[in-house]
């Protein structure tokens, strides 16, 4: 294993481990929905952004699956996982074909973070109203999801360039 492979898998680690945290420490309980708002979103699209479509899928999915199973959502989590890592990849594809093609930072991190929210509230609308058979009213948490991925997009578009600072942060892309 090359030095590098050995620094992806441990960034990856970590980054699952802040998808994790940030999902469980930072909610915001939505009633009507019996769900909540969190910050993980922010380290999903990060994920994509620093690790790439296979490192960042992995990170994503499998951080966010471990805060629904820790945070009693069990019922949520082969889904979570499978939506985070897509969003994740959605995520990695847009930015990295955005910045082949010399577009702004601002504005990759933007469309794709757009991508993955996308991914996120059409993921969970899709479970929820077949899987768990709540039909069109799963349509109920689409707005919360949305704002959710738009905190992740706004917030992740600001700390990417921040994180770019950092050489090493820098030789990931």
């Amino acid at each position: 294993m090359t030095r590098k492979t050995t620094q992806r898998l441990v960034m990856s680690a970590v980054m699952a481990a802040l998808c994790c945290v940030a999902t469980m420490v930072f909610q915001i309980p939505i009633y009507s929905t019996n769900g909540y708002i969190h910050f993980g979103d922010v380290f999903v699209i990060l994920s994509g952004f620093l690790l790439g479509p296979v490192y960042g899928m992995a990170a994503a999915g499998i951080g966010s699956m471990l805060a629904d199973i820790l945070s009693g959502y069990a019922h949520y989590a082969i889904p979570t996982l499978l939506i985070k890592a897509l969003a994740a990849l959605v995520a990695a594809l847009i930015f990295r074909a955005l910045q082949k093609r010399n577009a702004k930072l601002t504005l990759s991190t933007v469309l794709a973070g757009i991508g993955a929210a996308l991914v996120v509230v059409l993921g969970y609308f899709a479970v929820e109203a077949t899987i768990l058979g709540y039909g069109i009213g799963a349509a109920a948490s689409m707005p919360m999801n949305a704002i959710q991925g738009g905190v992740g997009m706004i917030i992740s578009s600001i700390l990417l360039p921040l994180l770019l600072r950092v050489p090493y942060f820098k030789e990931m892309l």
